[in-house]
């Protein structure tokens, strides 16, 4: 009952006027990032399209739809996702003098983790909706793979 006020009055005063500016700042990284999460997600799709109007070999669709799986774990291709990210380390440093912000690496660390979970779900989700051993036509098989990627990105 003693703290309750005065803590009360501080964060009204001196954090409340602040939020949504602050949000709106961390957003932006954290929006980009994500973003180049759903842009790399495409290219390598669109990428296995091309491929097999290339080569029309289901073999070498289901090596590629099996190298997608591990997409996520790839750190070199997913690198610029996490670099989008790392501008918060800028933003915070900010934060951290004003209010007081600590664990300025945790807060990116779990944005990244977060990240590589969305590409997870995305390519777990293609791999659930498309399946290459049940193209019986494979004329079909790159207009069938587009739309899939629709839904995923959906």
């Amino acid at each position: 009952a003693t703290v309750s006020e005065p803590a009360q009055k501080c964060c009204t005063e001196n954090i409340q006027p602040f939020l949504t500016s602050i949000l709106e700042e961390l957003m932006g990284p954290v929006s980009s990032g994500f973003a180049e999460v759903r842009s790399l997600f495409d290219r390598e799709v669109n990428d296995i399209i091309q491929d097999f109007q290339k080569t029309n070999d289901i073999t070498k669709l289901k090596e590629n739809v099996d190298q997608l799986v591990n997409l996520p774990f790839n750190s070199v291709k997913m690198e610029p996702c996490y670099l989008k990210v790392n501008l918060l380390q800028e933003l915070l440093q900010d934060l951290k003098s004003r209010f007081k912000v600590y664990h300025i690496d945790f807060v990116i660390q779990r944005t990244q983790n977060f990240m590589q979970e969305l590409m997870e779900n995305a390519v777990y989700t293609f791999e659930q909706l498309f399946s290459p051993s049940h193209q019986a036509d494979s004329a079909k098989v790159a207009s069938t793979i587009e739309k899939v990627k629709m839904r995923v990105l959906k």
